[in-house]
C-alpha cells in the first residue's frame, strides 16, 4: 500500500497542446514552489483549436498515459480546446488513478462569482463549438448575456511570438471591434495563450472591461485540491521537467516568456 508520504512526493502533470499551458504552470509553480512539475507540450499536434473532438481526445488519453507512468498524482489540462472536449472521458478512462484538473471550471467560478451582465468569451474554435463556457455560465447567471467568438489567429500568432506588437494589436481589434462586444462588462481569455497579450486586450478597452483569464485560479484551485486531498508536497527534489512532442525553434525562443526563465527542453515523441 501506497503511503501517504510517498504519495505527496509525486509530480503535477501539465499538459498543452503547445507553449500557451506553461502561464499556466507558471502561475502553479509560483503560488506551489514545492511540488515538482513536469509539463508536457503536443507541438507535434498543435494547435489543438482546429482539431476534431475526437482527435483531442486520442492524443489527451496518450498524454496523461505518459504523465501517469511518470509518476504523476496529479493532471492538470491546460488547454481549453482539451479541457472542453476530453476532460470528462479522461476522469472515466483514469478513474481513481489521478486527480485531473481542467481550466474551464475554475474560471467559469471566477466569473459567475462577480454577477457580470454581459459577458464576452474570446478561444479556439473547438472551444466555442463545444459551448462549454456559454453552457456554464448560464448554469449559474440564467439572465446574463454570453457572447462568444472564435479567435483562430491568436494561438498561432502567439505561438509564432507575434504579439505585443502592431500585427497583435491589428489582429486584436479586428476581432473585438464587433458591435456585440462593445458593451460587455467582463471578457474571459478562454485560452490559456491569452494571457500573453491581456495587457494590448486591457488597452483596447481602455482598462473599462475586466479581462480574466484562468492561470491564477487555476493555480489557486490546484492548491485547494492539493490541501483537500492531503498531497501537498514538503520539498521539490528535483528540477522541474518540460517535454515536447516535436522540438520547433519557435517554442524554444519563446518558451522564456511564458514561463519566466530559461527552460531545458526535451523532445519525448510519445506516438
Amino acid at each position: 500500500m501506497v503511503q501517504k508520504t510517498d504519495a505527496r512526493k509525486k509530480s503535477i502533470g501539465i499538459f498543452d497542446s503547445g507553449i500557451g499551458g506553461l502561464t499556466v504552470t507558471n502561475a502553479i509553480q509560483k503560488v506551489l514552489p514545492e511540488e515538482h512539475l513536469i509539463y508536457f507540450g503536443d507541438t507535434a499536434h498543435l494547435p489543438y483549436g482546429d482539431k476534431s473532438a475526437d482527435a483531442i481526445r486520442y492524443y489527451s488519453l496518450k498524454i496523461s498515459k505518459f504523465l501517469l507512468e511518470q509518476n504523476c498524482k496529479m493532471i492538470v489540462i491546460a488547454c481549453n480546446s482539451a479541457s472542453s472536449a476530453a476532460y470528462n472521458t479522461l476522469l472515466d478512462f483514469f478513474e481513481g488513478k489521478v486527480l485531473f484538473v481542467n481550466v474551464v471550471d475554475p474560471l467559469v467560478s471566477e466569473v459567475t462569482s462577480k454577477n457580470y451582465n454581459n459577458i464576452g468569451v474570446i478561444a479556439t474554435k473547438a472551444t466555442i463549438s463545444s459551448n462549454i463556457y456559454r453552457d456554464k455560465i448560464k448554469h449559474k447567471l440564467q439572465n446574463a448575456k454570453i457572447h462568444s467568438l472564435a479567435t483562430p489567429l491568436l494561438a498561432p500568432m502567439i505561438e509564432e511570438g507575434f504579439f505585443r506588437g502592431e500585427i497583435s494589436q491589428s489582429v486584436i481589434e479586428t476581432y473585438l471591434g464587433r458591435e456585440d462586444f462593445k458593451d460587455i462588462d467582463a471578457l474571459l481569455l478562454a485560452c490559456t495563450h491569452y494571457p500573453l497579450i491581456k495587457k494590448e486586450i486591457q488597452a483596447f478597452y481602455n482598462y473599462k472591461v475586466d479581462v480574466l483569464d484562468s492561470t491564477d485560479v487555476v493555480a489557486q484551485f490546484v492548491r485547494r485540491m492539493l490541501e483537500t486531498e492531503d498531497l501537498l508536497a514538503d520539498k521539490r527534489e528535483k528540477e522541474n521537467e518540460f517535454h515536447v512532442s516535436d522540438f520547433t525553434s519557435s517554442f524554444e525562443d519563446n518558451a522564456k516568456v511564458f514561463y519566466g526563465k530559461d527552460l531545458d527542453l526535451q523532445t519525448t515523441n510519445i506516438w
